[in-house]
Parts: C-alpha cells; structure tokens; sequence
C-alpha cells in the first residue's frame, strides 16, 4: 500500500515537473485544495491552479524542509521560488503583467489520504508576503474597499 508520504513524494516531483498530469495522477478526481486564493473540486479546477502558476512562474519550484512524522495528515512545510514572468491572477480577477522580480514564499500544506490519493489538500502561505515581493501592498491589490 502507497503511503501519504510516498504520494506527497510524487506530488512534488510532479510540481517542480510542471507535468499537470502527473500532478492530477495524485489526486482522487473528487479531490478538493484549499489555498488562499480559494477552493478547488475536482482535477479541472486543480489543474486550472498549477497552470496559472507555472504561466506566472515558469520556474516555479516547491522546496520542502520539514515533514512532520505521521502518514495522514502528511504535513508539510516548503518554500516555492519563482521569477514572476507571465500574467498572475490576483483576487479581485485583475490580472498582473510580468513584473520580472524573483519570489520565495514560504509556507506549509496538509494532505489527507485515501485509496492511494489525496482526498483534501490544504496549502497554507502569506498571501501578502507573495505580493509584497512583487512590488505592490495590500493597497494596491485590493479595489476599494478591501
């Protein structure tokens, strides 16, 4: 029997990949993930997410430097580092111009399996710490009134 720690394993080769398919291959196709930007049922949507990220980030890559020791919930923290070189979807549905500048968001998921893939994937990171690298506040993200 897979292991929540041997799917997270794949998960992340897969991301630092940008192989979307191979990311889909971990997750159940009812699965859901929750991230700052909101929540995402099923495979379409979660590939619409790694999409938008590796068109904003062509080099995203996600760095994880802690494992917590129990098999479900796998939990995990990471870094994800990228250089902001596409269109980037932000909150409000503006979209962001390359800006060129290089990012390092730190951050942590949990994941819970079943049947050999992730059911719920929950990612976890300062959204604002993301845009403050990239040249803009809070202010500047939100339309009046945030």
């Amino acid at each position: 029997m897979v292991t929540g720690w041997e799917i997270k394993h794949r998960l992340y080769r897969a991301v630092n990949a940008h192989d979307v398919s191979a990311i889909l291959d971990n997750y159940l196709p009812e699965a859901v993930v929750v991230a700052p930007s909101g929540v995402l049922e099923g495979h379409d949507q979660i590939a619409w997410f790694w999409e938008q990220f590796f068109k904003a980030f062509p080099d995203f890559q996600q760095t994880p430097w802690l494992e917590v020791p129990c098999d479900d919930p796998a939990v995990t923290e990471w870094t994800i580092t990228g250089t902001h070189q596409g269109l980037f979807l932000l909150p409000n549905g503006r979209e962001l111009e390359a800006t060129g500048r290089r990012v390092a968001v730190r951050g942590s998921c949990v994941a819970h399996v079943a049947h050999g893939k992730i059911v719920t994937h929950r990612e976890y990171f300062d959204q604002l710490e993301l845009y403050s690298q990239l040249g803009f506040g809070l202010p500047e993200v939100c339309d009046s009134p945030c």
